[in-house]
C-alpha cells in the first residue's frame, strides 16, 4: 500500500500568507516562505500554494513567491491560482514548481488540461476543484456544484462528472476542496471525496475542514483519499506535521515517518 500523504496548504494574499473560513473573512497570519520551509523542515510530503486571487482579479501568478520557495525546499510542491494557459504552466514549472494546479482557467478552457499533459506530463498537472453542496437536479445529480474565482462564481457543473472529464483530459491528481466544509476544522466532506475517488483512477487529495489528525485518518480510509490538504491546524500551531503522521501512523495509516 503506497504511503499517504500530508501536505500543507498555504492560500497567498498579495504575498502573504492568509486564511479564512469557508472562502471568507481572510486574515494575514504570516510569510509564505518562511512557512514552507518550517513544514518542509518537519517532514511535510509535499507542499500546495494558491495565489487566492489571481483569478477573480484577472492578474498573473505570483512568480517571486514560487522563485523565493523553490530555493527554501526541496519536496515537490505545486502553485495554482491566475493560470489560464500553457505559457503559465511553463512560467510556474520554471520558477521552481513540481506541479500546476488548474481550476477556474480550466473550467473555462478545458483544453487547458490536455495541451499542458502534453507539453509536461500528466504527473505535472492538476486539477483544483472548488466545491458547494447544493440540490440535486438535473444538471448537478450529485449535488455538489463546481465554483470558481475563489467561491464567487457557481458554474451550474456536476463536480463529479467534471472530475471525470478533467482525468480524461489528462489530469493526473485531483486536489478537491469542499467550500462548505472549508476552515471549519469540523473534518472533511466524506461523501464528496469518496464520490470523487470512486469516479476517477488517479489520486484525489481531500481538502477543506482538516481540525484533528483523525480528520486525515477518516479522509484516507473513509474517504478513500491518496492524500489530505493541511492548513488552519499547522498554521495556528494545534498540532506539527509530524504529531499529525504519528497519530496516523498509531492509527494504521501508512505514512512517511519523519522521526
Amino acid at each position: 500500500m503506497l504511503s499517504k500523504r500530508v501536505i500543507p496548504c498555504l492560500d497567498v494574499r498579495n504575498g502573504r500568507l492568509t486564511k479564512g473560513v469557508k472562502f471568507q473573512g481572510n486574515v494575514d497570519i504570516g510569510d509564505p516562505v518562511e512557512t514552507a520551509k518550517r513544514y518542509y523542515e518537519e517532514g511535510a510530503d509535499e507542499i500546495v500554494f494558491y495565489d487566492i486571487t489571481a483569478s477573480s482579479e484577472g492578474r498573473g501568478i505570483f512568480l517571486d513567491v514560487v522563485e523565493e520557495v523553490a530555493k527554501q525546499i526541496f519536496i515537490p510542491f505545486s502553485v495554482g491560482g491566475g493560470i489560464n494557459s500553457v505559457e503559465d504552466m511553463r512560467a510556474v514549472l520554471r520558477a521552481g514548481a513540481e506541479k500546476v494546479s488548474v481550476n477556474s482557467g480550466a473550467v473555462k478552457n478545458p483544453d487547458i488540461i490536455s495541451q499542458g499533459a502534453v507539453q509536461f506530463g500528466s504527473q505535472c498537472v492538476v486539477l483544483g476543484m472548488d466545491v458547494k453542496r447544493v440540490d440535486k437536479s438535473e444538471d448537478i445529480p450529485s449535488g455538489f456544484e463546481v465554483v470558481i474565482h475563489g467561491g464567487r462564481k457557481h458554474m451550474g457543473m456536476d463536480a463529479i462528472e467534471w472530475a471525470k472529464t478533467a482525468e480524461a483530459l489528462g489530469a493526473g491528481e485531483i486536489c478537491l476542496n469542499s467550500i462548505d466544509a472549508d476552515g471549519t476544522k469540523d473534518g472533511y466532506d466524506l461523501e464528496l471525496t469518496s464520490l470523487v475517488v470512486e469516479a476517477v483512477s488517479i489520486p484525489v487529495i481531500a481538502s477543506g475542514g482538516a481540525g484533528h489528525p483523525q480528520h486525515m485518518v477518516d479522509a484516507v480510509t473513509k474517504g478513500k483519499a491518496s492524500a489530505a490538504l493541511i492548513a488552519s491546524i499547522v498554521h495556528y500551531g494545534e498540532w506539527s506535521v509530524p504529531e499529525i503522521k504519528k497519530f496516523m501512523h498509531d492509527q494504521g495509516v501508512r505514512t512517511r515517518m519523519v522521526w
